[in-house]
């Protein structure tokens, strides 16, 4: 395992220039032909499955400032946002207005689960963008290949089999991140092998002050983060795959919205993947894997800040361990059908007190799930094809708290998905198109019936229990237009969730089903004036009602919109984006769900940022920012007021980083 302390030298970037070689650049991946170079990315480009999927390259820069975890990436793609805990680490992710396991997050096809009761490690808390090759993203049900699958988006980072050419036994990349602030990112993809055999290096590290608004006020939002992978692999053919891996990291953030802060993000992770395919004539590919991750969390108020009244500190722990076997199966040359199993156990675990490390961990869920599923493609004609699945997940929840507090209990369902959408081509429009329709039944999680927040309903003690699972309907629709310079798409969705989990915060906590209706969705367009000159718009809306109640569903941000203008040479590009964020007039007091509540209506805002990159050498490329040009002082509808896990309300936002400059530098070699 390589010492983290190695990513704490400033040497990287001389470190960065030596690995530097004269070798011939890998082909760099463009979102028009119009891109003769990479570019800062600020919109939504490179969609797949007619607008349902979207693929990004996590390993190129984006706008704001390159991002230190999932959450804040997952933000350059329309339809996300995310509650503001701080600064720029450590956000809980939301898509179209839906949080927490509704989204699911996976490296790798295995999921990694936080274990702060108040979601101070949310999953994408400990994922490092740049250390995967690809972000994919699913839309709405539209996928059952995954245990518990989300109800509002499918998340994957994911990392490729490596195959080095004949003859080249080492190849890579290294980058780094100087900003405003102290702001200093290290990262390193390093592979080193042959044609059947490799050993890659994934490892970074990040460090932060805390920002100032754009009123110059100090913000609480200091980090240190770091992130090692390593993984062995053996290629003995093209149709053979196997690898291991193990992973090791940690860090610790400050949270402006909270009562403590994150003084440790500890994560173990061991897995093994095989994957054979062509097979015979029928069988075109098995996948098998097994994942195993230990997150290790402690907060306190008193290691990040000075200490206000009595030392406290929590430690919470959780164990996941997944596995899956999936069969790719080829009936016609019209008909394949994916088809398979996995598993999910995980354990969670706490303890408190100053002299936490003397005291036996205390188990107080386990959360056991099996799954089969199956998903079929079948080409009806040349143009048009449907896309179908179905999975049922066998699930036990079990609760080991005292049995003097009415709890110790256990919980067993069987809860089934499934979606069936129609892809449809027409060339002679220039246009592709999908419907579908899907439906999900989605467990509670842990922060539902668990977490502080779940500890008392009305005075009942039966959270446990009463909380019903989940169950999305809902109707995915869009389409895809690019002739010549023009290119737009939409991406839309309407649905029906019966007994939606909604969450009420002090004075009157509770956790209750209600019925609720949603809608909205994302747009783009694009139009190159030139080969070098191009602009594009895209915007995102999302709107929720709780039926049941005749009222907002809470936590829905506000429409947003960006407009994005380039220009691009074979040397450099210059670029602008301007982020408008309307006014939110739609909320619920105190109403909100496991990441954050609703304090009232928020102002909108326009922020203008603006960069360039310059290709240094073949191999080189060097892209430079300012984000929040004008020193805009705002605020995010979505943002912690306090500490939630308490059930606190607060009385203040918290204020986005002011002008921000930075720089990021990457050398292939």
């Amino acid at each position: 395992m390589l010492n983290a302390n190695f990513f704490m030298q400033r040497l990287t970037v001389a470190i960065s220039i030596v690995l530097y070689s004269g070798s011939s650049m890998a082909d760099i991946q463009q979102d028009t032909s119009h891109h003769l170079v990479p570019i800062v990315l600020t919109a939504e480009k490179g969609n797949e499955a007619n607008g349902l999927v979207v693929v990004k390259d996590p390993k190129q820069p984006i706008q704001p400032i390159p991002a230190i975890d999932g959450a804040s990436y997952l933000q350059s793609i329309m339809g996300f946002n995310a509650v503001k805990s701080s600064g720029l680490a450590n956000s809980d992710v939301t898509f179209r207005g839906m949080f927490g396991s509704r989204i699911k997050m996976l490296t790798n096809g295995s999921e990694n689960l936080g274990a702060c009761g108040g979601r101070m490690d949310s999953p994408t808390s400990y994922i490092s963008p740049e250390s995967f090759d690809k972000i994919t993203v699913v839309k709405g049900p539209e996928i059952v290949r995954f245990a518990n699958p989300g109800s509002a988006a499918t998340v994957m980072f994911e990392r490729d089999a490596v195959h080095l050419p004949e003859g080249k036994n080492i190849e890579g990349q290294a980058s780094t991140v100087v900003g405003s602030f102290g702001r200093w990112d290290h990262n390193l993809d390093l592979t080193m092998g042959d044609s059947t055999k490799y050993l890659r290096v994934n490892a970074n590290r990040s460090v932060s002050n805390d920002y100032k608004d754009g009123q110059g006020h100090n913000v609480h939002s200091n980090w240190e983060k770091w992130n090692t992978d390593i993984s062995a692999g053996w290629t003995p053919d093209e149709d053979t795959w196997i690898e291991a891996i193990a992973g090791k990291a940690d860090g610790e953030a400050a949270y402006a919205g909270r009562g403590m802060d994150g003084t440790k993000f500890g994560r173990e992770s061991l897995g093994l993947h095989l994957q054979k395919k062509n097979i015979n004539t029928f069988i075109q590919k098995i996948d098998a894997q097994v994942n195993y991750n230990f997150n290790d969390h402690i907060m306190d108020n008193y290691r990040m800040r000075p200490v206000k009244g009595m030392k406290m500190l929590s430690n919470v722990a959780r164990e996941t361990l997944n596995s899956r076997l999936e069969f790719t199966t080829i009936w016609t040359d019209r008909f394949t059908v994916l088809t398979g199993v996995d598993s999910q156990h995980n354990t969670h675990t706490s303890r408190g007190g100053l002299n936490y490390a003397s005291i036996p961990r205390q188990k107080d869920m386990t959360f056991e799930s099996y799954g089969a599923f199956a998903e079929g493609r079948y080409q009806l004609t040349d143009h048009q094809k449907i896309v179908s699945g179905a999975r049922f997940d066998a699930v036990q929840v079990q609760d080991f708290r005292a049995k003097t507090q009415a709890f110790n209990q256990t919980r067993n369902t069987i809860l089934p998905s499934g979606f069936l959408r129609l892809e449809s081509q027409y060339p002679e429009l220039n246009t592709n198109t999908y419907i579908g329709i899907g439906h999900v039944q989605r467990m509670p999680d842990y922060w539902e019936i668990f977490s502080p927040m779940s500890m008392a309903t009305n005075g009942l003690k039966d959270v446990f229990n009463r909380v019903k699972p989940e169950k999305t309907t809902q109707i995915d629709l869009g389409y895809q237009y690019k002739h010549g310079a023009l290119s737009h798409w939409v991406s839309a969705y309407v649905g029906q969730v019966n007994d939606f989990i909604l969450m009420r915060y002090a004075p009157n906590r509770s956790v209750m089903n209600v019925n609720a209706r949603i809608a909205g969705g994302e747009f783009g367009v694009d139009y190159a004036f030139t080969d070098h000159l191009q602009a594009d718009v895209s915007g995102m809306y999302a709107w929720g009602e709780n039926t049941t109640n005749r009222t907002a569903l809470p936590q829905i941000a506000p429409f947003e919109a960006r407009v994005n203008l380039n220009y691009v040479t074979e040397k450099y590009s210059l670029g602008a984006l301007w982020r408008l964020v309307y006014a939110q007039h739609r909320y619920r007091e105190n109403e909100g769900n496991v990441v954050g509540y609703d304090l009232g209506s928020s102002r909108g805002f326009g922020v203008l940022s603006i960069n360039g990159t310059y290709q240094i050498t073949t191999d080189m490329s060097l892209a430079l920012g300012i984000d929040n040009v004008l020193n805009r002082n705002y605020t995010e509808h979505l943002n912690k007021l306090g500490a939630a896990s308490a059930g606190n309300i607060g009385t203040e936002q918290i204020n986005n980083i002011g002008r921000n400059y930075w720089a990021h530098l990457q050398v292939k070699f």
